[in-house]
């Protein structure tokens, strides 16, 4: 398995590995700006394959994709710029870090929590 163990079925990193992985954005996704400067994530949401399914059994049209949105602050704005699938995941919370003034830890707890949730909705992978 080599840097993968396992724990309940599920395969995963170390710490540090985590970090030295680079996000790279959905190329399905789309950016939208407001007049507060705040960004918009636009974004196809499918249904569970489960549930096309059994409306497909149950002779429903397709339906067709669903747009999800996802509004982002100041700070979340910041680290979907920094996004650019070079960047490490160290390396964007330095940046933010040092951009925050926060401490390094600090900013590395917020921006991997960021950046799992975005993964979580399908709209970055990571390298």
């Amino acid at each position: 398995m080599g840097w993968m163990t396992r724990q309940k079925g599920k395969p995963t990193i170390t710490r540090s590995e985590a970090l030295g992985s680079i996000p790279v954005k959905n190329h399905h996704v789309r950016e939208q700006r407001l007049e507060s400067g705040e960004l918009v994530i636009l974004y196809p949401v499918t249904a569970r394959p489960w549930i096309v399914k059994v409306s497909t059994w149950l002779g429903a049209a397709a339906a067709p994709p669903r747009t999800g949105k996802l509004q982002l602050d100041g700070l979340g704005s910041s680290v979907w710029a920094m996004i650019d699938g070079r960047a490490s995941i160290r390396a964007i919370a330095a940046s933010f870090a040092g951009a925050h003034r926060l401490e390094t830890r600090e900013a590395e707890v917020a921006v991997t929590q960021f950046v799992r949730e975005l993964g979580r909705r399908g709209l970055i992978g990571l390298r």
